[in-house]
C-alpha cells in the first residue's frame, strides 16, 4: 500500500477497546485483562493504566496518522521492571510498543494490533557522566534539552538537535538528526553503546556492558543495528552518548536569495570550500512567509538560508568571510548577523517552529512532512523540481531543510476531507520519493520508515536486503511482538 493512502486508511476515529464496536481482539483483550495484575505486581498500581485518555495519549505522535491506542500502558521505573514486564508480554504473546515523548512524525507509536505500551518517562536519570572522556549514559526518559541543562556547568553539550525536545533513546531508535548534523553527525555517529531489552525480556548490551571506547572494530556493529530500528527489535533502556566541548564562539546569520537555485548552489559551494559550518538550513519563500506570520518577524519573503558557525573567534572570521563571499557571488543579500545568545535563540526558534508555522497557514487542516535526502550535488536539481511540482499541482507545501547534508522537508498542509486534494498530495509524495531514489538518495533522511514508507523501503534497498532484515527480526523477535506493523 502506498505511503499517503496508508496514512488515510488510519484516519477514522477509534473507540476504546472495552466497548463492543471497536477492535475485535477478543482473545488478546482477555489476555490483557488476565495479566493486568501481573503488570501491577511489577510496577505497582500507579505504574499501570487502562484509562482511555492515557491510552489515547500513548497511541499517537505528531504525525498525520490517527490515534491507535494500546490496550494498556505501563510505566516501568528501571531496566529490571522493563525486563519483567516484557517477559509477561512474551509469555502471553502481547505486542510491545515503546514510547518516549511521542514527538515522532511517522506513526511509530500506534498500537496497530493493540497490546502494551511501555511508557519510559519515569526512567529519567543521567548516569555515568565522564567529563574527561566526553561521554554520558542516559535513561530513556532523559530528553535532549534536559541533558544539556544537566551539562550546563561542565563545558560540554550534546549537539544533535531534531527540533523537538525528544527522548534521547527515542532519537536513537529513529536515528534522528536535525540542524547540527552537518557538523556533528546524526545519532548513528554519536551513540557508543546501548542497553536493550529484547522481546523475551533478555537484557543486551550492544557493545558489551559498561563499554564506551571512542572507536571499536570488535565484532558486528550491534549498536548501529538498533539505532534506527524504531522499536521493532527491542526497547532501548540506556544509551551511552558522545559529548562535545561547547564552542568558544557561536555566530548565526540569515541571508536572502533571488531564487531557490542560488540559495542551494550557495550551500553546495560553502561545503565544497571546506567551511566547517555548524548549521545551514534552507527555507523557501512560502516557509519564510509562514515563519514571519507565526513568529512576528520581518525577514524578506524570498528563498532564505539560516546559518551558524562554531569555533574560536579567529577561525570564525575566516568562516564568515568565505561564506559571505560565496553567498554574495550567488546574489545573496540582507545578511543579518546574530552573535548574542538571545538573538541567536530567537533566530533559530523561527526555524524550529516551522512545523507549527506551516499548520497555521491553513487552520483546521492536517500537516504531513516529507523527508527525502539526496547526495549534496543533486540537491539544487531536486529542490527546484520539487518546488515546480508543488506550484504546478496547487499544493501548500512550504519547504524547509537541513540542506547541509542533502535532507529537506515539504511540510504539506491539506484538508483530509477533500478527496481531490488528498489524491494530488498522494501523487506528489510518490513522485518526490521516487525522484530522490532516482538520484541515488533515500525516502527518509531522519524521520524513519514507521507506517507509511514500507513499500518505498523495499524499492530503496531491494528484496535481498529486506530478506536479511526480516531474518534479523525473526532471530531477535520470533513472535513478532515488538512494535508490529512498523518498518517491515
Amino acid at each position: 500500500m502506498t505511503l499517503f493512502r496508508l496514512v488515510l486508511r488510519f484516519a477514522s476515529p477509534r473507540l476504546p477497546f472495552i466497548c463492543g464496536g471497536c477492535r475485535t481482539y477478543s482473545a488478546q483483550t482477555g489476555a490483557v485483562e488476565r495479566v493486568i495484575s501481573s503488570f501491577r505486581s511489577v510496577s505497582g498500581d500507579e505504574g499501570v493504566s487502562v484509562g482511555l485518555a492515557v491510552r489515547e495519549q500513548h497511541g499517537r505522535d505528531e504525525s498525520v496518522h490517527s490515534c491507535r491506542p494500546p490496550d494498556v500502558v505501563v510505566f516501568p521505573r528501571s531496566v529490571e521492571e522493563v525486563s519483567a514486564l516484557a517477559k509477561i508480554c512474551h509469555h502471553h504473546q502481547l505486542p510491545i510498543i515503546p514510547f518516549g515523548t511521542g514527538t515522532g512524525l511517522e506513526g511509530g507509536v500506534g498500537a496497530l494490533k493493540g497490546g502494551v505500551c511501555f511508557s519510559l518517562r519515569k526512567m529519567e536519570q543521567v548516569l555515568d557522566l565522564h567529563e574527561e572522556d566526553f561521554d554520558v549514559t542516559v535513561e530513556p526518559g532523559v530528553t535532549r534539552k534536559s541533558l544539556n541543562s544537566y551539562l550546563r556547568d561542565t563545558g560540554l553539550w550534546f549537539p544533535v538537535d531534531p527540533g523537538a525536545d525528544a527522548s534521547l533513546c527515542g532519537m536513537a531508535a529513529t536515528s534522528a538528526s536535525g540542524t547540527n548534523a552537518v557538523r556533528y553527525g546524526t545519532m548513528r555517529e554519536n551513540v557508543l553503546n546501548l542497553e536493550v531489552v529484547l522481546a523475551d525480556g533478555t537484557i543486551l548490551h550492544t557493545a558489551g556492558k559498561g563499554r564506551r571506547p571512542r572507536k571499536t572494530s570488535a565484532g558486528y556493529n550491534l549498536t548501529n543495528l538498533f539505532v534506527g530500528s524504531e522499536g521493532t527489535l527491542g526497547i532501548i533502556t540506556k544509551a551511552t552518548l558522545r559529548l562535545y566541548g561547547i564552542p568558544e564562539s557561536m555566530v548565526s546569520a540569515v541571508c536572502s536569495f533571488p531564487s531557490v537555485q542560488s540559495a542551494v548552489d550557495s550551500t553546495v559551494q560553502i561545503l565544497q570550500a571546506g567551511v566547517p559550518i555548524a548549521r545551514i538550513e534552507f527555507l523557501d519563500d512560502v516557509m519564510i512567509n509562514a515563519c514571519n506570520r507565526f513568529n512576528n518577524l520581518s525577514y524578506a519573503v524570498t528563498p532564505t538560508l539560516f546559518l551558524e558557525f562554531h569555533g574560536s573567534s579567529k577561525s570564525m572570521e575566516e568562516q564568515v568571510s568565505i561564506t559571505e563571499e560565496i553567498t554574495r557571488d550567488n546574489g545573496g543579500s540582507d545578511f543579518a548577523w546574530a552573535e548574542d545568545e538571545e538573538t541567536r535563540s530567537r533566530l533559530w526558534k523561527a526555524r524550529h517552529d516551522a512545523w507549527y508555522a506551516a499548520l497555521a497557514l491553513r487552520p483546521g487542516c492536517k500537516a504531513y512532512s516529507t523527508d527525502v535526502c539526496v547526495p549534496i550535488s543533486r540537491l539544487p536539481q531536486i529542490i527546484v523540481e520539487t518546488k515546480e511540482d508543488l506550484i504546478r499541482n496547487n499544493i501548500t507545501g512550504p519547504i524547509a531543510g537541513h540542506v547541509g547534508d542533502g535532507n529537506f522537508h515539504c511540510l504539506i498542509v491539506l484538508d483530509p476531507n477533500d478527496p481531490d486534494e488528498v489524491q494530488r498530495v498522494h501523487s506528489f509524495t510518490e513522485r518526490l520519493a521516487r525522484r530522490a531514489l532516482a538520484m541515488d538518495g533515500t525516502c527518509t533522511g531522519e524521520h524513519g520508515i514507521g507506517l507509511g514508507k514500507r513499500d518505498l523501503l523495499k524499492e530503496e534497498v531491494g528484496p535481498l536486503a529486506i530478506e536479511v532484515m526480516q531474518g534479523l527480526k525473526a532471530t531477535l523477535d520470533p513472535k513478532k511482538l515488538m512494535n508490529p506493523g512498523k518498518v517491515l
